[in-house]
């Protein structure tokens, strides 16, 4: 009878999966985005184009202060929420079945505001407020699972979820106060400022606790996504403006120039944006 032991089986070739709730490495190989993350931009497409439609009916009403205005509140909640989650994502996305769902109930809380974006032109904050204090708390649970699976980061991570929770708190404060009247004009712009520099203190505050790892190359893919979703809302734009007039005035060479300075405009801006390589920048 033989006695040679079995041939080991092989070592899966490829990348290792991610431990469950623990830091990435920041030097992983080959670190992209994922189809989750995508998925992720492409949700917020759909409010970046909500925001910039307003801003562009706003303006063509002569409103253009109040477009002005609306548009860097949503634009501003959209960046924040998108910015926030892809810091957290290149430090602890561990693919797990949580991550997802807390990740889908993030895109929920998107569209909700995507819908309210319309309403919040003219003053209206209930959808837009409480799709964003969505999106944040998700997140915020996310800060507590990396806790948790993180002891060298844990106290950072717990500031985090601790400054979330509570600055949403103070949004669903705002909107109780918006709704009934206690808050308007100059008082719901100061209490909204207040509120947006509480928000920028978070990461600050957190990461003084100990800086949380994040992957150079990865979250330079991923802004240029972001830069590149931001672009196309410019080629929308310009494709737009030329359809407008083609359709009032009919073909012309002013047109073809107004065609020609959208799409310059975009291209510059591509190229000087992906000029310098950022992630070595990193």
């Amino acid at each position: 009878m033989s006695t040679t032991p079995p041939p080991a089986p092989a070592a899966p070739s490829g990348p290792r999966p991610p431990r469950r709730n623990q830091a990435r490495d920041i030097h992983e190989a080959h670190r992209v985005a994922t189809p989750l993350e995508l998925l992720f931009d492409l949700v917020f497409v759909v409010a970046i184009a909500q925001s910039a439609a307003q801003l562009d009916h706003g303006v063509l009403a002569h409103h253009t202060a109040q477009a002005v205005g609306g548009y860097l509140l949503a634009f501003g909640a959209i960046w924040w929420a998108w910015i926030n989650y892809t810091w957290f994502a290149s430090a602890y996305d561990d693919d797990s079945t949580a991550f997802r769902l807390l990740t889908l109930l993030q895109m929920g809380g998107v569209l909700l505001l995507a819908t309210g974006i319309p309403g919040m032109f003219e003053g209206q904050f209930l959808a837009p407020v409480l799709g964003y204090v969505v999106m944040r708390l998700a997140l915020g649970v996310q800060w507590l699972r990396a806790g948790r699976g993180d002891p060298a980061r844990r106290r950072t991570c717990r500031r985090y979820a601790t400054g979330i929770a509570l600055v949403q708190a103070g949004w669903v404060l705002f909107l109780l106060a918006a709704e009934s009247g206690v808050l308007s004009g100059a008082s719901l712009v100061a209490a909204i400022l207040a509120l947006w520099l509480c928000e920028l203190a978070v990461p600050p505050w957190a990461e003084g606790a100990g800086a949380t790892p994040w992957h150079a190359h990865h979250i330079a893919e991923r802004y240029g996504l972001l830069v590149i979703i931001l672009l196309g809302e410019g080629i929308l734009g310009a494709t737009n403006a030329v359809s407008a007039m083609w359709q009032a005035h009919g073909w012309s060479l002013d047109l073809a120039l107004v065609g020609f300075a959208g799409t310059l405009l975009v291209f510059s801006l591509w190229w000087m944006y992906f000029l310098v390589p950022s992630a070595d920048a990193l």
